[in-house]
């Protein structure tokens, strides 16, 4: 489900948007895990420019500095300041998208551009995405949770359905594995350092023994990690977009919150809905029935 104001902003990036080889992007549904991504993959890619001590993530959000392209880039409607021409940008360019693989501009899939995707399991970024526009629209406390819930069931997902865009980019990472790093944000949580250095040798800038000596990978998986991040005060005053707030990029980033707040129902319904889709995928989530 795409609304009308972003498909057109889908539409123009189609239209006019042209990848770059050295182009690194940021892939997946809203409210798994993308905003912290972008933190590990600046902080990783900049870690020789910016040390942690002078980061720019101290002085900037990270929406700030990994332009989504259909929500800052091509959206006319939302304004803070980023680069009249993305070509302003040095090399690597980091960017963002929500956007489903077979939509991707052309000139993404055809370059030797980078895509690093990451998933989450879809009760978690149910419930973060619900209590983002709860923090969004604060007129609309009569939301419960079972309207996400029933929007996700029948295929209803900002950029979705979330199984058909989840998929894409599962199997791409299989037939283009130099194209696209497939990450789930329970993995990220689990060992984070382990898939920051997977990222880091994906993009072309692995990390060295040394600096593995150095704790420099360690420092930087500390640095980025949530909890730091909602703690920082960049991110606890002020909105990007001129409407989301700054905070609420930053909850709770828990795995397996959702156990508080689905029922049996909900729980068991979600589960067949995951056999249905995923069977013979090879891609699974863990569900606690």
């Amino acid at each position: 489900m795409i609304n009308p104001p972003l498909f057109r902003n889908v539409l123009s990036i189609q239209k006019h948007f042209v990848a770059k080889d050295t182009d690194i992007f940021i892939t997946g549904l809203p409210k798994t895990g993308t905003t912290w991504l972008k933190s590990l993959l600046f902080t990783t890619v900049n870690r020789n420019n910016h040390p942690i001590d002078q980061s720019p993530l101290l002085t900037h959000h990270p929406q700030e500095l990994v332009y989504n392209l259909e929500s800052d880039v091509y959206n006319e409607a939302f304004v803070y300041p980023r680069p009249n021409n993305l070509n302003d940008l040095p090399p690597p360019r980091l960017l963002s998208t929500h956007i489903s693989y077979t939509s991707l501009p052309e000139s993404i899939k055809a370059s030797r551009s980078r895509i690093l995707y990451i998933c989450r399991n879809p009760l978690d970024m149910i419930l973060s995405m619900y209590y983002f526009f709860l923090e969004f629209e604060k007129k609309k406390k009569n939301y419960e949770d079972e309207d996400f819930f029933e929007d996700f069931c029948e295929g209803k997902v900002l950029c979705g359905p979330f199984f058909e865009h989840v998929l894409e980019y599962w199997k791409t990472s299989f037939e283009r594995p130099d194209k696209v790093l497939f990450l789930k944000y329970e993995d990220l949580k689990d060992d984070p350092k382990l898939h920051l250095m997977r990222l880091a040798e994906f993009i072309g800038m692995p990390f060295s023994l040394e600096e593995e000596d150095k704790g420099i990978i360690q420092q930087i998986v500390n640095f980025c990690s949530i909890k730091n991040m909602k703690e920082l005060d960049v991110n606890k005053k002020g909105v990007i977009n001129k409407f989301f707030e700054k905070k609420s990029y930053f909850r709770k980033g828990e795995v397996g919150d959702w156990a508080n707040h689905f029922s049996p129902s909900m729980l068991e319904r979600t589960n067949k809905l995951m056999q249905e889709k995923l069977e013979g995928s090879g891609l699974s989530f863990k569900m606690l029935l």
